[in-house]
């Protein structure tokens, strides 16, 4: 299955580069209709042309997230999407690649070249994903792409979600597997129809075992405390997770619906930040670690000097934390602490920790010490900003006092954090509760804006010392 639907996605690529290429060499073809003596190019130039055009295009389009959930995309938005970016892109690329025309003197010639190609480009490109998604729609529709599903809930309610999904939904392609109940002690009324796979507190091990690619939360309008603990169980899990929102919900406006036209399925979104957000998040982060431990190394050469005449032992102290989908990494800093530091078993640091060097104290007060940290936003296992990474010791202890924890693995952990420079170094396991709400605050309101600021105030808290 999964070869399958990658072949779909690379034909649906194919379809999007060969209709750019088209319009761009019937732009060519009509230009001299559209530019009165436009400069002949050479088949070999054009096609070459086409060629970085079409790439331009596909590349736009995977950047605005346009290859993503390519079975559910709606043939009307798209069309929607196609305007806009076939207009956006007509304008760039005009003035990339075509000003070099000596004839194009006055801004009165710009104006026909780009209407005419961004006709060019727009109907062509509604042409030919139109019949790719058509294509899909009708595999979706005859069965031959499926999505395995189970249903939270073994209610009257999700008992309806059930009819519903199976009699007026298959454009949606939900294979229902089972339903994960409640309590399992609970009665199940249709057991002839989809089996129980389990209860709540075996939901993770059961997406596992059958490959579940989509859950429907069904649960009771009284039951509606337990969806905090279903969605924090499923952190870390890759799923596609909709709800099913009350009537008054929806009457009252506080929800937007999926489907017009059968069961209304509310998606809990995942990604945190549109995808050229995350590109560019991440590009920076290369560009900003790669920068910094090239211009800094001769600082970190004296660091490590200084660090090893302040006590005897490593210059580096690595570390396993929990990082992005609850994965571990090392961790690496300047060692600031004296060696067997916490032979006695894990324990946090706090204001005249006797473990703390003397230059490690200075260290932490200017964050000299998270510096090689760099490396770890090099090589992907951390970001520039983002909640701070904790050890599973520590992780267990806060989860049981704020489940919502699992939250801040949904993102690579971070240098710095809005928590950090907000709230400041945690000593015990209550700080790290009370400074959670600034890191949950901070992934719910994700942009690269919110990073440049957590980063001045970072900067702010360096130059004023106020580091721990």
């Amino acid at each position: 299955m999964r070869l399958k639907r990658d072949l779909h996605l690379y034909k649906l690529i194919s379809a999007d580069f060969i209709a750019a290429s088209l319009a761009w060499v019937a732009f060519y073809l009509s230009r001299n209709y559209v530019i009165a003596d436009a400069v002949p190019e050479v088949p070999t130039a054009l096609v070459g042309k086409s060629l970085v055009v079409a790439t331009f295009w596909v590349v736009l389009y995977a950047l605005l997230g346009r290859y993503r959930n390519i079975y559910r995309l709606s043939r009307f938005k798209e069309i929607l999407h196609l305007g806009s970016m076939s207009l956006g892109g007509a304008v760039a690329i005009f003035f990339t690649l075509l000003l070099e025309e000596p004839v194009m003197n006055t801004y009165d010639l710009y104006y026909k070249p780009i209407a005419t190609y961004f006709l060019l480009h727009f109907f062509i490109a509604v042409v030919f994903k139109l019949a790719a998604l058509n294509h899909l729609k009708k595999l979706v529709l005859q069965g031959q792409v499926y999505f395995n599903t189970i249903v939270v809930g073994s209610s009257g309610n999700a008992r309806e979600v059930y009819d519903e999904l199976q009699n007026h939904n298959r454009h949606l392609g939900l294979r229902i597997l089972g339903f994960v109940q409640n309590e399992p002690s609970q009665p199940h009324s249709f057991q002839e129809q989809i089996p129980s796979l389990g209860s709540f507190s075996t939901l993770e091990k059961v997406i596992r075992q059958n490959e579940v690619e989509e859950v429907v939360i069904a649960i009771e309008p009284s039951e509606h405390k337990l969806i905090e603990k279903i969605l924090s169980s499923l952190e870390g899990e890759a799923v596609r997770i909709s709800i099913i929102p009350d009537v008054y919900q929806i009457l009252l406006g506080s929800v937007k619906v999926q489907h017009l036209f059968g069961t209304p399925l509310i998606e809990v979104k995942r990604d945190l930040m549109p995808i050229w957000q995350q590109i560019l998040k991440r590009l920076i982060d290369i560009f900003v670690s790669i920068a910094v431990l090239i211009c800094f190394f001769p600082f970190y050469l004296l660091v490590g000097i200084l660090v090893k005449m302040s006590s005897p032992g490593p210059i580096f102290f690595a570390q396993e934390r929990i990082g992005w989908q609850g994965k571990p990494f090392k961790i690496f800093k300047f060692r600031s602490m004296y060696i067997d530091a916490e032979k006695m078993g894990p324990a946090l640091s706090s204001d005249e920790d006797p473990r703390v060097t003397t230059f490690g104290r200075f260290m932490r007060k200017v964050r000299i010490d998270e510096m090689p940290q760099f490396f770890n936003v090099l090589i992907g296992d951390m970001s520039l900003v983002g909640p701070r990474p904790e050890r599973q010791h520590f992780i267990d202890l806060i989860t049981q006092q704020a489940p919502h924890y699992r939250h801040l693995h949904r993102v690579r952990p971070g240098i710095t954090s809005l928590g950090q420079v907000k709230f400041g170094y945690a000593q015990n396991v209550q700080e790290m509760v009370r400074r959670l709400k600034y890191d949950i605050l901070y992934i719910e309101n994700m942009s690269l804006a919110m990073d440049f600021r957590v980063m001045l105030y970072t900067i702010k808290i360096i130059v004023q010392g106020r580091g721990k």
